[in-house]
């Protein structure tokens, strides 16, 4: 619903949220010799052929697989019968390893096994399943077990201890013929990039090229890694992918070399990779791997994007881009576009396509996601500027059509800059109608972590034209504390960071202990105390003023899933005199937290036990904590 002056809103609104295993056997304590241990092959030790020509597992060999699975898992770290059980359990993979890629079942369980492979077992299954690439690469499960043989990697790539059993295997004369890892990786990039289109379009072969780019440039998405599981909402989920952060590891310049010749294949069909909602990925994935290693051409690529798509015919005024932007698979890779531009190029293209249309992309479903990528990008105020004039009397408005994210966006924008930050915190104030009277000001903190206006929040039925209420303290402290919203979490954690942060902290310092409590035990709202502990906006007396709410609070904090990590930080940068207080309040349940899943760990890191039998050894321990903890804050801060 749209949202003009107060007075049409009679009732006000909400705004739309948009034990670990043993190691030895059983009885003994430890593994027998010989053979006994070894789960035996199955007799036949071959597979059936189905009628189209492909392998299928017996059961028996299923079974044998399991088993040595188990086996493997319970086996102690390293030695001698540890090193004859992979041996022999991969001499049989490598016999079976078509079926077993291309079995529900059997996939699972070889992708847990390439777990436990040494080098040259490995090159030996990825030789295996490269005679039959194009199969196993389209196949909703040898396409995992791909996968999965890629992300080994990192564990054996130019391992000291591998490269040396390597080389005695070769002056024993053995698997002379045998490529290498480096050279199989090179392989298969080669056989991908000739029929590049083909892989990249396929519904599953597109995991294959995304994990090769991955590979070949030395880093690993784990938003990547993570989007075959679960559902998420659009909204959670987008934000999930840009919070993971990626992982490096070395590759040979060989690789990078390997990595530019298979990302100029996107050039070749680029209408194809922009409009095509499976190829698509493969790009965006390339992006953030070029941005990273190759931002030269990254650029270059990013550059080609734009030109393809500013290019194409318009149906009204503004910029063919303009349409791109509202369509579901070309604003994620135009998103991806945004978050790997340099500052420079960001900016002209915002003065080229985005200037004048920014209310209008803020109110549209899809394009909406790409204006919050484009927030999140600004990092200069020659960018900001403009972006907050044109966007922020539209505040208000985005926030009833459910668009929070954009909101947040904005808002983070300006903590990054640290500009407008006054006004944008003024403009927050009106859209939750908590800006006049003065006196609704201390109420904001509940609003914005749900998300809801003044009046929703506290069941006001307001007339038309009246003149709004004064805020009610002992309403607000007989209220209980609304659901908080992971966005309305994310908007105060922004706030918090500003350069004055003084209405938030005064807001939080008027809640209630049980409404600070309630924060606390929030899976998004415990965030929000995280902000106020590690906010460098945030003083060590107005961080203690917030924070003293909690007191009689600390058994209810220590038992629960997420306050007792927030009780954690606290303890962790409190002084001997707040500790001692939190332990004497701990020490009077100290039997039910122990009790507790959560509170025995509180207890634990507390040292309750020490705390309540031997009070001076117990300060003694604290007081070194403590100066250990100032020698290193030291050193980090020269």
């Amino acid at each position: 619903m749209g949202l003009g002056p107060r007075s049409p809103h009679k009732a006000g609104r909400q705004f739309p949220a948009s034990g670990k295993r043993g190691r030895g056997a059983k009885g003994s304590g430890r593994f027998l010799r010989g053979r006994e241990q070894h789960p035996r092959p199955p007799a036949d030790r071959g597979s059936e052929r189905t009628p189209d020509g492909h392998p299928h597992l017996s059961p028996e060999t299923l079974g044998y697989f399991r088993r040595a699975l188990s086996a493997l898992k319970e086996a102690p770290e390293a030695g001698e019968e540890r090193e004859l059980m992979v041996h022999n359990v991969f001499k049989e993979v490598e016999t079976q390893a078509l079926a077993l890629a291309t079995n529900r079942t059997g996939s699972e369980m070889l992708q847990e096994l390439l777990g436990f492979s040494p080098l040259k077992p490995l090159c030996r299954v990825w030789a295996a399943l490269r005679s039959n690439l194009r199969f196993v690469a389209c196949h909703r499960c040898g396409v995992h077990v791909l996968q999965s043989t890629l992300l080994q990697l990192p564990r054996l790539l130019g391992s000291p201890a591998e490269e040396e059993k390597e080389e005695e295997e070769e002056e024993n004369g053995k698997d002379g013929s045998l490529e290498t890892l480096e050279e199989l990786v090179l392989g298969l990039a080669s056989e991908v990039c000739d029929d590049f289109l083909f892989y990249c379009g396929d519904t599953h072969g597109s995991f294959l090229v995304r994990t090769l780019l991955q590979v070949l440039g030395g880093t690993l998405l784990e938003s990547e890694r993570a989007r075959p599981g679960g559902s998420k909402s659009s909204e959670n989920q987008r934000v999930t992918t840009r919070e993971c952060k990626p992982t490096d590891f070395e590759v040979p310049e060989v690789f990078l070399n390997c990595l530019q010749n298979l990302s100029s294949c996107f050039l070749k069909d680029i209408a194809v990779f922009i409009t095509d909602k499976i190829s698509s990925f493969c790009l965006q994935v390339a992006l953030q791997i070029l941005h990273r290693k190759l931002p030269q051409f990254c650029a270059y690529l990013c550059n080609a994007v734009i030109g393809y798509l500013s290019t194409r015919s318009s149906s009204g005024a503004g910029s063919p881009l303009l349409l791109f932007l509202r369509d579901q698979t070309s604003s994620r890779l135009l998103e991806q576009v945004l978050l790997v531009l340099e500052p420079p190029r960001l900016q002209s293209l915002f003065e080229d396509h985005f200037q004048g249309h920014l209310q209008t992309l803020a109110a549209h479903p899809i394009a909406n996601f790409p204006l919050q990528r484009l927030l999140d990008a600004i990092s200069t105020p020659e960018l900001l500027s403009p972006v907050f004039e044109e966007l922020s009397p539209a505040l208000e408005a985005v926030l009833a059509q459910g668009h929070t994210g954009v909101v947040i966006a904005l808002v983070g924008a300006c903590r990054r800059v640290g500009a407008y930050q006054a006004q944008v915190l003024q403009l927050l104030l009106e859209a939750f109608h908590c800006a006049e009277p003065s006196s609704r000001q201390v109420a904001c903190v509940p609003l914005f972590a749900t998300l809801m206006a003044y009046e929703v929040y506290y069941e006001l039925m307001e007339e038309e034209g009246a003149m709004p209420a004064e805020h009610q303290v002992e309403m607000a402290t007989a209220r209980t504390l609304g659901e908080v919203t992971v966005l309305g979490s994310l908007l105060l954690q922004h706030l918090l960071h500003f350069s004055t942060p003084g209405l938030i902290l005064r807001s939080l310092g008027s809640l209630t202990g049980p409404q600070l409590l309630a924060l606390a035990q929030s899976p998004a709202g415990s965030h929000v105390l995280d902000a106020i502990l590690t906010s460098p906006s945030v003083t060590r007396k107005q961080r203690r003023r917030v924070l003293q709410a909690l007191k009689g609070q600390y058994v209810s904090l220590a038992c629960s899933r997420h306050g007792s990590r927030v009780l954690d930080a606290i303890w962790n940068g409190a002084a001997l005199g707040i500790r001692k207080e939190i332990a004497s309040e701990l020490g009077e349940q100290n039997q039910e937290l122990i009790r507790d899943p959560f509170g025995h760990h509180v207890a634990r890191n507390v040292a309750l036990t020490t705390f309540l039998k031997r009070r001076e050894a117990w300060e003694q321990q604290q007081s070194a904590v403590a100066k250990r903890r100032r020698a290193l804050n030291s050193v980090l801060e020269d």
